[in-house]
């Protein structure tokens, strides 16, 4: 059975360019195949809806998309001479293009640019889009020079809600194939001790959850006090190779609401994000 592929899409920027790279050292990683894929969009209307209807046919990929993806895949190969790397180019928007690809794919990679204020929110970016609609488990990479070294800890943020418990299944994994310690966090409450009990049960269970997976692993865990949860796991990012999360993966526009702890992490955290969505296995 042939592998799922790691996806990234890319557009010449120089984030994408990042998540590119980063996409190939996973997928070596993993022993998968890498797809580079880039959406393009109709010369007159919008993704695959001309404005003219006797427009009957789709215009063919522009050139320079192959230029950038072939000089690219080209580069990746030679860093990882192993690794299977192919390329597209489809007609539609970068965030359908990829949430569409992430059907049949075992990783989709994004790049963002990140952003230190209420802007890196925003409603429509790309990486928003695909990791609130993606049907597999998104990496949103930052620019290769600001992340912590590839040997520090996989972190994950639990909350004993099925979606934090998908997460630390796919971080466990993470961790041992990476080798590293896997930091079990819960951010709570900064001046709510009434939960104290409860918050160290789930903490309790999720690392016994994760040594019944994976009994060799080594494991950290901690509780966060924090009056914002999202600002103590983006804290936290700064002393880990990746940051694992969980996403409601709500559709329509819930899925995008600001302040979300996924969406936080996406556009603010110090490390790569995995974001696992509940369709994910």
């Amino acid at each position: 059975m042939t592998a799922r592929p790691v996806v990234v899409g890319v557009d010449g920027s120089p984030s994408s360019t990042a998540a590119a790279e980063h996409a190939a050292a996973v997928a070596a990683g993993r022993g998968a195949p890498l797809l580079l894929v880039h959406g393009y969009l109709h010369p007159r209307g919008y993704g695959s809806a001309p404005l003219e209807p006797y427009h009957a046919f789709p215009p063919p990929p522009p050139a320079h998309g192959d230029v950038m993806l072939s000089d690219l895949a080209g580069s990746l190969r030679k860093t990882h001479p192993d690794l299977e790397v192919s390329h597209k180019q489809i007609l539609g928007g970068g965030a359908a293009t990829l949430v569409d690809e992430s059907r049949g794919a075992d990783l989709v990679v994004v790049g963002c640019r990140g952003h230190g204020t209420l802007a890196g929110l925003l409603l429509g970016s790309v990486s928003s889009q695909v990791v609130a609609h993606a049907r597999c488990p998104v990496l949103v990479v930052r620019p290769a020079e600001a992340g912590p070294p590839a040997s520090s800890p996989v972190a994950v943020g639990v909350d004993g809600s099925p979606a934090s418990t998908s997460a630390l299944a796919h971080a466990v994994a993470e961790a041992a194939r990476r080798g590293v310690v896997l930091r079990v966090l819960y951010a709570a409450g900064k001046d709510d001790d009434a939960d104290s009990t409860q918050v160290e049960h789930v903490l309790t269970g999720a690392v016994e959850t994760a040594l019944a997976a994976q009994p060799d692993l080594e494991i950290d865990s901690e509780i966060l006090r924090h009056a914002d949860p999202a600002a103590a796991l983006v804290d936290a990012s700064k002393d880990a190779a990746v940051m694992v999360v969980g996403s409601r993966g709500r559709g329509g526009f819930t899925g995008l609401l600001l302040g979300s702890v996924s969406q936080a992490l996406v556009h603010h955290a110090h490390c790569p994000v995995l974001v696992i969505p509940p369709q994910a296995s």
